[in-house]
């Protein structure tokens, strides 16, 4: 098991969850979506 670090975890993709990923990337965050 790998430990990773991140400014925001989004745990589901359905509409808001996929948005809310998109958005934390595109203003430069850290971000892994479960």
């Amino acid at each position: 098991m790998q430990t990773k670090k991140c400014q925001v975890l989004v745990i589901g993709a359905g509409p808001g969850g996929y948005v809310a990923a998109i958005r934390a990337g595109q203003l430069g965050l850290s971000t892994i979506i479960v």
